[in-house]
């Protein structure tokens, strides 16, 4: 009876691999077989065969219906970002799949793997402008790393496969399958493997062990080595080897904006956070040291100020997986193009143990600085309005620095990204390259769901909370627990502060008169609160923290309060500002 029953299993297994289903059936299958788990999505006509098909699924995938297709494409990478896994889209043609363009975009320059599935007109009403047809494919081929159509039925499986592969390895990137209506309701006889292999494409790069080796040689003979700390790291896993390195060298470790949380801020060789708003010292020693060490960075503008004055004095190491980054804003004498896990265990090999007790002594003797002209009266005002920094502080100390911390883009993005205490690995979720108002609210629903015993904190501005607001109604729909506190100004923050300072006080269009957020809040059955006195805000904030669910707290902040050091843009990084 037992070789009978097993028989039959095997039977329907095979059977269950080989049957005839339908391509919208097709797609629900090849993700579970990636094990897709969860899919951010906004139903719609071109769509709704796939739909149709996720209803006898949903014991195995867990749809959360967003309230705009912008929101799904954020929920998605803050899912991955916490995950580490392929966040996955759902959208109908025409706006459905236009409304993804930004979150795509963002996706593309942060390196963020998610595979977006669109839904199109009939394969023969391509090119009549059909209802809600757009050309996605031409749309989204500038930030995609790969996008294919799908016209006939039997494509799916094979175009999902690929997808998931090329997001996922080498620069992890976001994907898009647009799969025509008819190809959807077609049949196939489905079965389905994973890819492994495209020709051409090469996302593992052998390690040159002469390259590191050369790289060894600079590190061992450096008086003032300084490392770059960026992306790359954390996509990579490599946080234990970067330590290893720095620890047995005895090397400054500086972090770029989407670098943080690969390295720990509390260690003693942490020295700040690299950038426009980053920290006094880690800015100016890079025009100082004499071998800069750059690991899953892309020197962006951000990080370096004007190219001609940055880092000409030094030797450059560059550790990257994406070989159109090396060389192309700065010249490596170095290149070390690999995994940055792989190369940095290579490297700690190769590399003599160190101390570099005075070159380190000059960062902390620059921190003071620091200390005295601006951390101490953003993090412990003793009177006026609340300040941003203090804000931040005591939600650091409060979550001990365990959070997830996803933040939107602006004053309030640079405070958070300086002040809060990143302890553990992908615990900062943030909108880099693109810069992307209205990023929080959905990554830190899909973060959330990524890392449900986590505790999911989003820090947002006021101008950014009006752009996705609407996803509040995500959050309760689906009992998303997270924890929303808007820094609130009046102000589009940023903005002011670049006219403060460089456009003599010409406040054009940047003043803001904001609703009720507690009443918007409440309208959707979350609990909110908003907080404006010095006295009140320790014990709000522990209240928000206390609360089982999500919970908005609204702090009215200083409205003209600036974030220091600051780098004048196109000035060199040697001309940052502390005040």
């Amino acid at each position: 009876m037992q070789q009978k029953d097993a028989l039959l299993t095997k039977i329907d297994a095979e059977s269950h691999t080989a049957r005839s289903i339908t391509g919208a059936e097709a797609v629900i299958q090849s993700l579970i077989a990636e094990g897709v788990e969860t899919v951010f999505g906004y139903p719609g006509g071109a769509i709704m065969p796939i739909y149709d098909a996720l209803y006898d699924y949903q014991d195995k995938i867990h749809h959360i219906l967003v309230r705009h297709e912008q929101g799904a494409t954020h929920a998605a990478q803050g899912y991955a970002r916490a995950s580490g896994k392929v966040g996955v889209v759902f959208a109908t043609s025409g706006p459905g799949a236009t409304n993804l363009v930004t979150g795509i975009a963002d996706a593309q320059i942060d390196s963020t793997p998610m595979v977006c599935i669109t839904g199109q007109v009939a394969a023969s009403l391509l090119g009549t402008d059909a209802f809600q047809e757009t050309d996605v494919i031409g749309i989204t081929t500038p930030v995609t790393k790969w996008n294919v159509q799908i016209t006939h039925p039997d494509e799916i499986p094979g175009a999902i496969a690929k997808a998931f592969y090329i997001a996922r390895t080498g620069r992890p990137g976001p994907v898009l399958i647009d799969i025509t209506k008819n190809a959807q309701f077609g049949k196939l006889d489905y079965s389905y493997r994973k890819c492994e292999y495209i020709r051409s494409y090469r996302p593992h790069p052998e390690l040159d062990n002469e390259a590191v080796a050369r790289a060894a040689e600079l590190i061992n003979n450096a008086k003032k080595p300084f490392i770059l700390c960026g992306h790359g790291v954390l996509i990579s896993g490599a946080e234990a080897e970067l330590k290893k390195l720095a620890e047995k060298a005895g090397i400054p470790v500086g972090c770029t904006l989407l670098g943080l949380s690969a390295f720990p801020t509390d260690h003693p060789l942490y020295i700040g956070y690299l950038g426009m708003h980053g920290n006094y010292a880690p800015n100016i020693q890079t025009n100082e040291c004499d071998v800069l060490i750059a690991v899953g960075m892309r020197f962006d503008d951000r990080i370096t100020g004007d190219v001609k004055t940055y880092a000409s004095q030094a030797k450059v190491i560059h550790i990257e997986i994406d070989a159109a980054e090396i060389n192309k804003i700065i010249k490596a004498d170095v290149a070390v193009h690999a995994d940055a896990r792989e190369a940095l265990a290579a490297l700690t090999e190769k590399v003599q143990p160190a101390s570099h007790a005075e070159w380190l002594q000059e960062f902390h003797d620059l921190e003071k600085l620091e200390e005295e002209k601006v951390k101490k009266q953003e993090l412990y005002p003793s009177s006026g309005q609340l300040r941003m920094a203090e804000v931040i502080r005591l939600i650091s100390e409060k979550t001990k620095g365990d959070a997830i911390l996803v933040t939107d883009v602006g004053q309030h993005q640079m405070v958070a990204s300086r002040y809060f205490g990143f302890k553990h690995p992908n615990t900062n979720i943030t909108s880099g390259g693109l810069g992307t108002m209205g990023f929080a609210l959905p990554a830190a629903m899909g973060a959330k769901m990524a890392a449900p015993d986590k505790e999911v904190i989003a820090i947002i501005g006021d101008g950014c909370f009006q752009m996705t607001l609407q996803e509040l109604g995500t959050i309760y729909q689906s009992k998303i627990g997270i924890k929303i506190v808007i820094l609130n100004n009046n102000f589009l923050g940023m903005v002011r502060q670049w006219q403060q300072l460089f456009f003599d006080k010409r406040y054009s269009s940047t003043e803001m008169i904001n609703p009720d957020f507690i009443t918007i809040a409440k309208g959707f059955f979350i609990e909110a609160k908003k907080v404006e006195a010095r006295a009140d805000i320790s014990a709000d904030l522990d209240k928000m923290l206390e609360h089982q669910g999500a919970y908005l707290l609204e702090v009215v902040v200083e409205k003209e309060d600036n974030v220091f050091p600051m780098v004048p843009a196109g000035a060199s990084i040697s001309d940052i500002r502390l005040e």
